[in-house]
């Protein structure tokens, strides 16, 4: 064993890459480095593998610290915890590395993969939470915690957002049991604590009586280019609101008349092409977006958004509202009902061809999915048809166009 005046006369050995190494016994050394730093160490074995634990340093720790620590990290051992990870969890304690919040907000960073409306209710929605018990470690909040965040929410009429939070709450949790910081997701105790929200679609105008309305209210508005033609593109293409707005030049085949992209729903997962059929009418539109956004990759593109350099999210929704249409009436992404509903019941497209066109999955017979490229004739002759037919409900003139394979 070693002693403090023995401790006090060690000098290193010049020269000597590796520490020299006093043994105090009971698995306690001193290493003694060239610079004449000195620092304890524990050697042990944890789950099979020889490990070192180390202590600090001489004299900061003095003899008798250094053994009581050991002693400590010993106990640590016969309980079946490594006393290395052990000090590693309570520094990230200490530092707020455990709490709900740098949690959350670790894994809202990791969401790269999602659109940024998306990634922006992310945000939202789990700030209800960190408002609440975000500066708790995550391993201290109960399922009560979680459902009186929620019910507040709820008392106020907003079910569906009770849902939500209560949704992204359970993704950090299972992100945090799966970098190990949690035994199990609280949440899933709350299993019909919360009402159920009644399934509301988006809104959208179906009736064949009304379209002529909005589609002469769009040709009349006077806003901004890209949001004239967004207006008019998004009825005559039907992507997704997402998509259409960050459209890049750089997909859009003007000779062949096709806008090939892959959706930013399947980017990270089949990332299979989704391609639209464009028609007269959406050909001419984008080349006149062309003179003006051109120069850039983006087929709106926006200088007011430093950001993406995209147009905004809210700026169809916005248009609309301007041109007298509720959030109850019509949406960006109520353009996708309107052209499905009236594909399907007026124009008699089959529901192959019609819902590949919207991107949807669907199956054969025998229970694989369609392949994108399906159908993509009957699809191109089906925009032509749904663009003319458009026209002809502007000018009062409904054709009724023969029903084509598909």
């Amino acid at each position: 064993m070693l002693t403090d005046s023995q401790i006090k006369k060690i000098k290193p050995t010049i020269g000597k890459k590796a520490p020299d190494r006093y043994n105090d016994g009971n698995n306690l050394y001193l290493h003694v480095f060239e610079s004449g730093g000195k620092r304890w160490i524990m050697d042990y074995r944890f789950e099979g593998k020889r490990k070192t634990y180390s202590i600090g340093t001489y004299p900061d720790i003095s003899l008798a610290e250094a053994r009581i620590k050991r002693d400590e990290a010993k106990k640590l051992l016969r309980s079946g915890i490594d006393p290395t990870q052990a000090r590693k969890q309570q520094q990230e304690k200490d530092s707020g590395q455990d709490t709900f919040e740098f949690i959350a907000k670790e894994w809202i960073s990791r969401q790269t993969d999602k659109s940024e409306s998306t990634q922006n209710k992310n945000v939202r929605l789990l700030q209800f939470a960190i408002n609440s018990f975000g500066s708790k470690q995550i391993d201290q909040i109960t399922p009560v915690m979680v459902l009186q965040v929620c019910r507040k929410e709820e008392e106020k009429g907003y079910l569906e957002q009770a849902q939500r939070i209560k949704s992204k709450c359970s993704q950090v949790f299972r992100y945090a049991v799966a970098i190990g910081k949690l035994e199990r997701d609280p949440t899933t105790d709350l299993r019909g604590a919360l009402k159920t929200p009644q399934t509301t679609h988006r809104a959208a105008i179906t009736d064949i009586n009304l379209i002529p309305k909005l589609l002469h209210d769009i040709d009349n508005y006077s806003g901004e280019l890209n949001t004239v033609c967004a207006l008019k593109l998004a009825v005559l293409v039907f992507v997704r609101p997402i998509e259409l707005r960050s459209a890049l030049w750089a997909d859009i085949d003007f000779d062949a008349a096709e806008w090939k992209y892959i959706p930013p729903k399947t980017q990270n997962q089949t990332k299979l092409s989704h391609i639209v059929p464009l028609s007269k009418q959406a050909i001419a539109i984008l080349r006149e977006l062309h003179q003006f956004n051109g120069h850039t990759p983006y087929v709106f593109y926006s200088s007011k958004a430093i950001k993406h350099g995209i147009m905004s999210e809210n700026t169809v929704n916005d248009a609309l509202r301007t041109m007298g249409y509720t959030g109850e009436e019509m949406c960006g992404h109520g353009f996708r009902a309107l052209a499905k509903t009236t594909l399907k019941e007026r124009l008699k497209f089959s529901d192959e061809c019609t819902e590949l066109q919207l991107a949807h999955k669907i199956k054969t017979i025998h229970g694989r999915a369609y392949d994108r490229t399906a159908f993509i004739d009957e699809r191109k002759a089906m925009m032509q048809v749904w663009a003319d037919y458009l026209d002809g409900l502007r000018t009062g003139e409904i054709i009724q166009f023969p029903r084509i394979a598909g």
